[in-house]
């Protein structure tokens, strides 16, 4: 298994991505510490922060514009690894080879999760460093709400970037039931909203009952994905 994942990651040319997700991490830091340090979210008139309900803490901040960025990501990927390997006719050649159809899709999901949950993870770790590093010399304008030196921070962080990596297969699934790459990618913006928005002082964002059954449609969505693929072809 682990030779396919290496292998999708030759053939889709991973390197192109390490790039992507390294000027994405800068670009999400930057605009975070700004957030945080150079007051562009505090409202002019009174000079405290004008941010949406349930984004008071500066983790919050962190959590949904790295969550809305690798969740997209991760939709994108899966196009490109498995949905467009389908239409460009890539996986019937792949499909001809004498390894089973499950193991090669399996694979080819297993090599976007793992990515896009290290680059996640990496990611988070360098914007909560920079705020944490950038707060022994000025004042953030949003309380900083977490302790790196705490294993439980740790616990958390690969727990909801597992949950946000692994929505990206009910995106794959969409997209390979309506034969569409586009359907895909819309599919990962639809979730990013569901997940993500406010709507007045109304979010899910923090409703453990929409993310556990989330989290479920992830799981269950990913089976499907290879489910009976021995037998039939979407595209």
């Amino acid at each position: 298994m682990l030779k396919l994942i290496k292998l999708e990651w030759k053939k889709n040319n991973i390197g192109k991505y390490v790039i992507k997700v390294i000027i994405l991490a800068a670009l999400i830091t930057l605009f975070v510490y700004a957030m945080a340090y150079l007051g562009i979210a505090n409202d002019p008139d009174t000079g405290v922060p004008d941010t949406a309900p349930g984004n008071e803490m500066i983790s919050a901040s962190i959590e949904m514009f790295t969550g809305m960025s690798f969740l997209i990501l991760g939709g994108v990927m899966l196009s490109s690894f498995i949905i467009s390997a389908y239409k460009n006719g890539t996986m019937g050649l792949m499909f001809s080879y004498p390894i089973k159809r499950q193991k090669i899709l399996v694979s080819q999901m297993l090599a976007v999760w793992i990515f896009d949950f290290a680059a996640l993870v990496l990611t988070k770790l360098l914007v909560y460093g920079c705020i944490l590093a950038g707060s022994r010399f000025m004042t953030s304008s949003f309380p900083i709400d977490f302790d790196i030196a705490d294993p439980g921070f740790y616990i958390v962080l690969f727990i909801r970037s597992a949950v946000t990596v692994s929505m990206a297969f009910i995106a794959l699934y969409i997209g390979l039931a309506m034969k569409s790459s586009k359907a895909a990618i819309v599919t990962s913006f639809v979730l990013v909203f569901l997940t993500q928005g406010n709507i007045s002082h109304f979010t899910l964002r923090h409703n453990a009952v929409f993310m556990s059954v989330l989290t479920f449609l992830s799981v269950a969505f990913a089976f499907l994905s290879v489910y009976k693929v021995e037998i039939r072809d979407f595209m």
